[in-house]
C-alpha cells in the first residue's frame, strides 16, 4: 500500500494504458479522481476502482478547456480536500501523415491536447499540490520522441515539448516539493497493438506471429509489454520509492530504446 491516504487525479480514461493506471494506482491505496471526455468510460474505470475499496470522484474533462480543468481542481477539492498525485495520460495520436503532407492545423490539435491542454490540466491543479509537502506529477511521454520514425511529427513534436517542460516544472516547483517525472512508453500490447499486427500480417501474407517476432526483436527483452507494467511505472514515480528522483525520462519499453 505505498499509495494509501493518498488521492491521484487521472487524465486519460482509455480501454488499455488509463484504466490499468488507474487499477494499479488503487491497489496501492489511493482514492482517484478520474478524468475523460467519455462519461461511459470513466464509470466502467469507477466501478473497477470501488470494487477495490477505494473512493472514486468521476468528472467528464476536457483538457484542452481551461474552465473544465479548474471546475475539475475545484471538484477534487470539494470532495477529498486534496490532492497529492497528477497523472497527465491523457493525449491525441497525431494524423500519421509526412510533414510535406501535413495540414498543419491538424498538428495543433494534436498540441492542444497533448502539450496545452496538459500544461493547462497541471496549473490548474498547481494550488493543490503545493499544499501537500510531497506532491507528485506524472507525465505519461512516449518512446516517439525519443526514436524519431517518418509520419510521427504531429504526435512526437508534441511530447518532445512535453519532455523539455517535464524539466522545467521539475526545476521551477522542486522547491514547494513537487517531483515531476514522465513515463516513456513504446508499444504497449493490447487491444489496438493487435489490431495492427494483424493488419500488417494481413498486408504482407504472413502470420500474427512473424509481426510480433519482427517487432519484438527490436527490443531487448523480446516482448512488448502490456499496460500493467507501465502502470507500475506509473505507481513508482507516484510512490515515496521515487522520494529522490524528479525531472527524469524513464523509458518504459523492454528496450526499444536506450538512451
Amino acid at each position: 500500500m505505498l499509495l494509501e491516504g493518498k488521492v491521484a487525479v487521472l487524465s486519460g480514461l482509455g480501454p488499455n494504458l488509463g484504466r490499468q493506471v488507474a487499477l494499479a494506482l488503487a491497489r496501492e491505496g489511493a482514492d482517484l479522481v478520474l478524468a475523460a471526455r467519455r462519461e461511459k468510460r470513466l464509470q466502467r474505470s469507477a466501478e473497477e476502482v470501488e470494487a477495490l475499496g477505494r473512493r472514486v470522484l468521476c468528472v467528464p474533462t476536457d483538457i484542452t478547456d481551461k474552465a473544465a480543468c479548474e471546475a475539475l481542481a475545484a471538484q477534487t477539492r470539494e470532495t477529498f480536500g486534496k490532492a497529492d498525485i497528477l497523472v497527465n495520460n491523457a493525449f491525441h495520436d497525431g494524423t500519421f501523415t509526412s510533414f510535406e503532407d501535413s495540414d498543419l492545423d491538424h498538428w495543433q490539435v494534436t498540441f492542444d491536447v497533448n502539450f496545452w491542454g496538459t500544461l493547462r490540466l497541471t496549473q490548474a491543479f498547481l494550488p493543490l499540490l503545493k499544499e501537500r509537502d510531497d506532491a507528485r506529477i506524472v507525465m505519461v511521454n512516449t518512446m516517439s520522441m525519443q526514436k524519431i520514425e517518418p509520419n510521427f511529427g504531429a504526435y512526437a513534436a508534441s511530447k518532445g515539448a512535453l519532455a523539455t517542460v517535464t524539466k522545467t516544472l521539475a526545476v521551477e516547483l522542486g522547491p514547494h516539493g513537487i517531483r515531476v517525472n514522465g513515463v516513456h512508453p513504446g508499444y504497449i500490447y493490447g487491444a489496438a497493438v493487435e489490431w495492427y499486427l494483424n493488419d500488417q500480417a494481413d498486408k504482407r501474407g504472413v502470420t500474427f506471429q512473424d509481426v510480433y517476432d519482427e517487432l519484438a526483436s527490436e527490443t531487448c527483452l523480446r516482448y512488448l509489454p502490456p499496460a500493467e507494467e507501465i502502470a507500475g511505472a506509473v505507481v513508482f514515480f507516484a510512490s515515496p520509492l521515487a522520494r529522490a528522483v524528479t525531472g527524469q525520462a524513464l523509458p518504459v519499453n523492454a528496450g526499444h530504446w536506450i538512451g
